[in-house]
């Protein structure tokens, strides 16, 4: 089939020729709604006007990036891999998985499980909302994802096919490296620049070269470490969320890189979350319960990807009798440590980039009010530098936290 870019109104006319689709609202009659605010694509809510519980996401990509513009080309294969990667993630843990009906490669479309009883995380955090069962969940969907796509579980044959499927995802890797790793932190046209005019802590950090070779190892790191399947984007803003279920979206950017970056991206998001809070609401209660989030969804990770490890008794990496138990296990927990270092180092960078990169974030530049912003634009300037400076020395959970927290 031709690609043809969908509207609300050919949304409805595609749709109807899709068996799947057709048998879940069987003879409702349908109205279509587009509900996307993200910078890559288009969403559309397809929804049933005699059952309101029936509902189906419709996801298209288009040959531009649309946060910028018709301008700025980007090609639609990202959905190729968004799709591998949906289907992929759910069939190795579809608990925090959305469901998909349809894909269709060649028009660039998904359609998927609406998620009606959740909302983006981001937008509960920023409200205050508590969630008791995250670490639980996000830890389980990380630490399962990245052992069981990586060679500590799959074959060296395995793996191989693993990259050849999903590293042709090159242009969305290239938008990371220039818009995470390069870009926000030099003078740049796609930065947020009315802001960094006569900005003294802007110009200060595109001088910082210390800073930047640091920026440049950890790039290296991104574009040439291939250990597991990753979501490429695992930020806030691609979890939907209620108090009792977590579903991982968006997996556009993922390709087969290091294990450190989904984790890393997240730990970011958390703690602009924290920022957030430390400058505008002051909610004490909130910040002692996202600092303990965060602690908890490092350390549960890092159990349960040991625990998945013992239940591997053998694998590609490791040749059963290679090693004795204890020496194994002492590999094990240093192999641990050093993801979660590279983490540490990644959210340093997705947080830096955040401040005046092309896509900031709603904790921070969204703060109307200019001296509250500024100063949570110098709070996670400051967790971003410490992360990226010292990641490599963190021992453990705490270490983390505290960096966060004495940042404010």
């Amino acid at each position: 089939m031709d690609y043809k870019e969908l509207n609300k109104t050919t949304v409805l006319e595609y749709v109807a020729n899709v068996d799947s689709v057709a048998d879940y609202f069987a003879t409702d009659e349908l109205e279509v709604v587009e509900v996307g605010d993200g910078n890559l694509n288009y969403v559309y809510k397809i929804a049933s006007l005699n059952d309101s519980k029936k509902a189906l996401i419709l996801k298209q990509a288009v040959p531009y990036l649309r946060c910028v513009g018709e301008e700025f080309l980007l090609s639609r294969d990202r959905m190729r891999f968004e799709i591998r990667a949906l289907q992929k993630f759910y069939s190795i843990f579809p608990s925090f998985v959305p469901k998909v009906y349809h894909a269709n490669e060649d028009m660039s479309l998904v359609v998927m499980e609406y998620l009606d009883e959740h909302i983006i995380m981001r937008k509960g955090l920023m409200e205050g909302v508590v969630y008791k069962n995250f670490s639980e969940h996000i830890s389980t969907y990380m630490a399962a994802t990245l052992f069981y796509t990586s060679l500590l579980h799959i074959s060296s044959g395995e793996k191989r096919a693993l990259v050849e499927k999903f590293n042709g995802n090159a242009e969305l890797c290239k938008l990371t490296e220039d818009l995470v790793f390069s870009f926000p932190f030099m003078e740049h046209e796609t930065n947020d620049n009315e802001n960094v005019k006569e900005n003294h802590d802007a110009q200060k950090l595109f001088l910082d070269m210390e800073f930047k070779e640091r920026v440049l190892g950890l790039k290296y790191k991104f574009m040439t470490q291939s250990d597991a399947l990753i979501h490429g984007d695992l930020h806030t803003g691609s979890i939907m969320i209620n108090e009792k279920e977590t579903y991982v979206i968006d997996p556009e950017f993922a390709f087969v890189g290091p294990f450190g970056f989904d984790i890393g991206a997240l730990l970011a998001n958390l703690a602009n979350s924290y920022v957030h809070h430390s400058v505008v609401t002051k909610d004490e209660e909130y910040k002692t319960w996202l600092l303990q989030t965060i602690r908890e969804v490092l350390e549960k990770f890092s159990e349960k990807f040991l625990s998945f490890w013992s239940e591997s008794k053998n694998s590609a990496l490791v040749v059963d009798g290679f090693l004795d138990g204890a020496a194994l296990q002492k590999y094990k927990e240093k192999f641990v440590l050093n993801i979660l270092r590279e983490s540490v180092g990644f959210a340093g960078c997705k947080m830096g980039r955040r401040v005046y990169g092309v896509a900031g974030v709603a904790e921070i530049r969204g703060i109307k009010d200019s001296k509250l912003r500024r100063r949570a634009e110098s709070m996670a300037l400051s967790v971003a530098k410490a992360f990226v400076m010292g990641y490599d020395k963190i021992q453990n959970c705490d270490e983390v936290v505290e960096i966060i927290k004495n940042a404010g």
